[in-house]
């Protein structure tokens, strides 16, 4: 008997309500859909009240379900039917940043003694922390926002549309333990900590990864644990591995964590053949605390990070998928897994083998199952993303379900081996 927490051999399905079911009711009756492929987990990617100006990771109410995605009642049926089928819910945490729309925004920006103006970061002249890092330099040459209202600048890591939260203010996390709370009790098994190397900021630093980041998400995960120990963290760092693995704390951090370095040499390995550095992360990756795990996937919602990779590795990479640019999102690509192999089906076979074949939990972009490719029927948009998140092919999903030696009846055998 597997006495491991449930975390630690996660098959996990990132999928978008909208575009792979429609709402939460709709999604609801897809679940069978995920229990013939073996998932017992399911990340949904934000469904929170949003704008839209990032695909729902700017957040406008944090306690409640987009009205296009349905209520919060759809959400808890929703929950309650995938336990029924033993699979786990995780939903995102937006921590570092909200609307530019949410009440404590809207609060923040209309005067310089509001009660929430503490709750973001604010500056005179937009000259502190010059040396932060600018993770969307290519979308927006400042972090730094003008604010109408009182005539100073508010902070945004990401795009503008994001203004970040002052983490140095106790009363954030307060308000997080309130959201986590809410979220457990209809249902959520795990949180997806998005951008958590970005919380705290420090002047004269690149303001990713410093030392009191950890210190937050050791609170969160101590309230967490003490409360609902079944629950679990599973963390978005990109970065080398020495410095991911640091996100597992001593066991008191994130359970889980993506690990982006080995995403981008599984692609390396199946497009070059080049399989002796793949060799070596796995090695490097061996050593974590006991009761986390690590979080494969080789596709996501985002684009093919490609950071952890030197220049030169960088180059070949983008030649050989990219060369004309078309995908290009700052030093990643916005690929889905068969427009990289170009519906190469021994290839897709082989990603998904060598994918299944780490120790681990198990991530799979929603369609990635069935050879969906880059959704070439969108009209350009200024953030290429949007190319891997089309509409799921239900169509091709009944096909491939009907025949054996299909890539969904691939992925289906390889899920039942491990778990």
């Amino acid at each position: 008997m597997n006495n491991n927490p449930w975390w630690t051999n996660a098959v996990v399905y990132e999928a978008y309500v909208d575009r792979f079911a429609g709402t939460f009711a709709q999604f609801s009756e897809r679940l069978d859909y995920l229990e013939a492929l073996g998932i017992n987990c399911v990340h949904v990617l934000p469904h929170y009240p949003s704008p839209m100006a990032d695909v729902g990771y700017d957040v406008s109410d944090y306690r409640a379900v987009r009205p296009e995605l349905g209520t919060l009642e759809d959400f808890s049926r929703f929950t309650e039917q995938a336990r029924q089928r033993g699979i786990r819910v995780i939903v995102d945490l937006v921590l570092n940043h909200t609307s530019t729309v949410h009440p404590w925004f809207i609060e923040a920006r209309s005067s310089r003694t509001s009660p929430r103006r503490d709750f973001y970061m604010w500056s005179k002249d937009g000259k502190n922390l010059l040396e932060a890092i600018n993770p969307f330099e290519h979308v927006t040459r400042s972090n730094w926002v003008f604010n109408q209202e009182t005539g100073d600048y508010f902070y945004s890591a990401f795009y503008p549309e994001q203004a970040d939260l002052n983490w140095d203010n106790p009363n954030v996390l307060t308000e997080f333990l309130g959201i986590m709370d809410f979220w457990v009790a209809h249902g959520v098994s795990g949180f997806r900590l998005d951008a958590v190397a970005h919380l705290i900021k420090r002047e004269g630093t690149r303001s990713k990864g410093l030392p009191e980041t950890h210190d937050v998400i050791k609170k969160l995960r101590a309230y967490v644990e003490k409360r609902y120990p079944e629950v679990a963290f599973l963390g978005e760092v990109s970065a080398p591995i020495d410095t991911l693995k640091t996100y597992f704390g001593t066991g008191d951090e994130c359970q889980l964590l993506y690990h982006f370095p080995m995403a981008e040499w599984l692609v390396v390995a199946l497009t070059t053949g080049d399989e002796a550095t793949l060799g070596a992360q796995i090695a490097a990756s061996d050593v974590i605390p006991k009761n986390c795990a690590w979080a494969f996937f080789v596709r996501n919602h985002d684009d093919l990070s490609l950071a952890t990779l030197s220049e030169s590795e960088q180059a070949r990479l983008f030649s050989l998928l990219d060369p004309e640019g078309k995908y290009t999102f700052g030093s990643g690509i916005a690929l889905r897994l068969a427009s990289i192999f170009n519906g190469d089906k021994e290839k897709l076979r082989a990603a998904f083998t060598l994918l299944f074949s780490l120790r681990g939990a198990t991530v799979i972009y929603y369609g990635d199952e069935i050879g969906m490719k880059n959704d070439e029927k969108r009209k350009p948009v200024p953030d290429v993303r949007e190319y891997v998140r089309g509409a799921f092919d239900w169509a091709e999903a009944r096909r491939a379900m009907a025949d054996a030696r299909s890539l969904w009846a691939h992925v289906a055998r390889l899920i039942r081996a491990k778990t």
